[in-house]
């Protein structure tokens, strides 16, 4: 995960100066790390440093940060030390392990939005002109990586200057990454732990920690592994296309990347704000364009389906409540398989006060609830 403090595309003139001097710099500003914020410190402690041409300004994938000379030699002490903090930063967030499938660049470029505002209000060295730093941007986002991400244009925006794509991630294979997640964890403990010992955990610290070592589920995420297990080019007998039956063909169906139709079903009985459902919308659109399904199909229901829309692929969907009466699930699934829907996944939004579910459906839900956690079958996900 890249430090792009300040972001460019040229290449940095070729490093003359003198490499022994910028390692004792490196050094001194890991050991004022250890003693004025320990918790940086300790984590900074446990990284592998390195000199290094092959990165404009400085990199990390969890174990090893790696510095630019040309890049990291004009700046201050104080401006040095922000740097290291700031890639230390990427793996306590967990940055470098989650990224997932989305933009290189971008994602780089949200996670520095977090990372810079908080060493910033930490006071944890000097801020380095040119980097991502918005009080804005970290607030319409939530002050999370994933908010930001969600409200950033695409490369070529000048909120935050020009990003070079030099994300580094924790591992080649999910299963490295996972490992190097729950390595990383450890360590954050440990130097919570430390920090704590010394009286210089900030209460935002040791919050922030909290969130890391407990972190809430985000149905957002779930719904993403939701689509990743029904995405798949094969297609296969196990499940039928149901479209078909009725002309008495009996053909394969996708097994789960093919990516078929995704129904999102709000709950428009007014146990669901207006608020809630606007940035579920927000969501969903980016999941829609992230995971490209056949269509989006948007179910308004109360105790019945009270209204629904179709987007196709390329379409912009635009969500907004309908109806406002009691509550019933059925209605729904029944709506589903009377239009010859296959979807992929079925996600609703509500708060899950109702005894009206229907029969489990051979398709994936997911509950994103407001209110009860319980649902007679697929997975409950709290909002939030």
């Amino acid at each position: 995960m890249t430090s792009v403090m300040p972001r460019s595309k040229a290449a940095p003139a070729p490093f003359t100066g003198d490499t022994k001097q910028l390692e004792r710099r490196l050094a001194k500003a890991k050991t004022s790390l250890i003693l004025e914020h320990p918790f940086v410190g300790t984590i900074a402690l446990n990284m592998r440093f390195e000199i290094t041409e092959d990165v404009p300004t400085a990199a990390t994938n969890g174990k090893c940060i790696k510095f630019n000379p040309s890049f990291i030699d004009p700046l201050c002490d104080e401006q040095l030390k922000f740097l290291v903090g700031h890639e230390c930063f990427h793996p306590m967030f967990e940055h470098n392990y989650r990224r997932g499938g989305r933009d290189h660049g971008k994602w780089n470029r949200a996670c520095d939005y977090v990372i810079n505002h908080h060493l910033v209000e930490e006071r944890i060295g000097k801020f380095i002109d040119g980097g991502c730093l918005d009080p804005n941007i970290f607030k319409a986002g939530g002050g999370s990586s994933d908010g930001i991400y969600n409200i950033l244009p695409d490369e070529g925006g000048d909120e935050g200057g020009e990003a070079y794509d030099d994300c580094e991630d924790g591992g080649d294979t999910p299963a490295e990454q996972a490992q190097a997640q729950a390595e990383m964890k450890v360590s954050v403990a440990q130097a919570a732990q430390a920090a704590k010992m010394m009286g210089k955990l900030s209460a935002n610290m040791e919050r922030l920690v909290s969130e890391v070592l407990s972190p809430k589920v985000n149905w957002v995420d779930v719904l993403r592994h939701f689509m990743q297990r029904a995405t798949t080019n094969e297609r296969s007998y196990a499940r039928p296309n149901r479209r078909f039956f009725s002309r008495g063909h009996y053909l394969p169906g996708p097994s789960g990347q093919t990516m078929g139709p995704l129904v999102f079903a709000v709950d428009c009985s007014g146990s669901i704000t207006a608020q809630q459902i606007a940035q579920a919308a927000g969501e969903v659109s980016a999941v829609f364009e992230d995971f490209e399904p056949a269509a989006l199909h948007v179910v308004y229901f109360d105790s019945e389906v009270c209204h629904y829309d179709t987007f196709e692929r390329g379409e912009e969907p635009t969500i907004k409540p309908h109806g406002g009466g009691g509550t019933a699930f059925s209605p729904v699934f029944r709506h589903i398989a009377e239009h010859d829907i296959e979807p992929s996944a079925c996600v609703f939004l509500t708060d899950l006060y109702c005894s009206d579910f229907g029969p489990e459906p051979d398709y994936p839900v997911l509950w994103v609830s407001d209110g009860a956690d319980e649902a007679p079958f697929g997975e409950v996900v709290k909002w939030g």
